[in-house]
């Protein structure tokens, strides 16, 4: 792991493969066609509406179409797949994410490893999640709901929308951490686990903050922290888990990535356009709307992200002895 990691690491900085001149000349006219962001997840969700902003900023900055193609499954593992068989001349591209740092450990055996054969490009935006509780559940602070567990091992029932998803391994990270019982109840999926949250069937759920926020606003379930290192603006008044967690973080994101051997140049073209995309004020302000945080930095930059995430989400996943669904 640790070679493949250095590896990747180098290979993100851009050490060069080809002439210069022919490189060059690649990074001039790129791209010749259409590019296809491919996006493990259906459409109409934050992976979904994410890729069809950046597709239409850098449509309309590099004067081809980049096509928003969905090809959900096996845990985005098809569509990660799709985009490591791809000719690696930079117009296939896959919108990728913390599923896939998650992935890397939580499955035994795939067809695709994220380190070796993907190249990353540009991070895009990082989303919250935020721990929800019933209204009716005593605990109004993290000290509080810690205090309350302790005293009530495995009475405290923990929702996710399944076995290895962001909101049950941020729960598991929570639990590793502060040392509480709770009890995992994975769900095929978000919805009926916050209406089960709502019903008080379960107490509490580590929810990824977009689906979440209008019932916190509206009180139909109580938000106790984010689980950002830092607040999110779109709950200013909701902590962050940190601060009474010390170290503790917990988020979605994604970004851009490639088929391993896409020149540098090209990478380093599409970084340079994705970041002025994030830095425009509409951009920005759609992606803010989705409830997430604009990240920003070099290709170099996301792929020590991705490093640092599949290590950190693997020593959870072992340590907590998660399996797929």
């Amino acid at each position: 792991m640790k070679l493949a990691r250095r590896t990747f690491l180098r290979l993100a900085a851009g050490a060069p493969v080809l002439p210069a001149v022919s490189r060059a000349a690649r990074a001039q006219y790129y791209p010749t066609r259409p590019v296809r962001i491919i996006v493990g997840f259906t459409a109409g969700g934050n992976f979904d509406l994410t890729a069809r902003l950046i597709g239409q900023w850098l449509s309309q900055r590099l004067g081809q179409q980049f096509i928003v193609e969905n090809r959900p499954g096996a845990g985005t593992n098809i569509a990660t797949e799709a985009v490591a068989r791809a000719p690696a001349d930079g117009h296939t591209l896959l919108l990728g994410g913390a599923v896939n740092a998650i992935n890397a450990t939580l499955y035994e055996k795939l067809n695709v490893d994220f380190l070796r054969d993907i190249a990353p490009v540009a991070s895009v935006i990082r989303f919250p999640n935020v721990i929800d509780l019933n209204p009716s559940f005593p605990a109004r602070t993290i000290p509080e709901f810690i205090a309350y567990a302790k005293a009530n091992p495995g009475k405290v029932n923990m929702a996710s929308s399944g076995n290895g998803t962001s909101q049950h391994l941020a729960g598991e990270l929570f639990k590793m951490m502060t040392g509480v019982t709770l009890v995992h109840v994975p769900y095929r999926g978000a919805a009926q686990a916050l209406t089960d949250l709502i019903g008080g069937q379960v107490q509490v759920s580590f929810d990824p903050l977009p689906p979440a926020i209008e019932l916190i606003r509206s009180g139909k379930v109580r938000g106790l922290a984010v689980t950002t290192a830092v607040r999110s603006d779109a709950l200013p008044d909701v902590p962050a888990v940190g601060e009474f967690v010390p170290g503790y973080e917990a988020s979605g994101w994604n970004g851009i990535v490639a088929p391993k051997n896409t020149p540098i140049e090209i990478i380093q073209k599409l970084n340079t356009e994705i970041n002025a995309g994030l830095a425009d004020p509409g951009i920005k302000a759609k992606l803010t709307d989705l409830g997430g945080m604009v990240l920003a930095g070099s290709a170099a930059d996301f792929g020590k992200l991705i490093a640092d995430e599949i290590d950190k989400w693997g020593k959870v996943i072992k340590f907590a002895g998660v399996k797929p669904d």
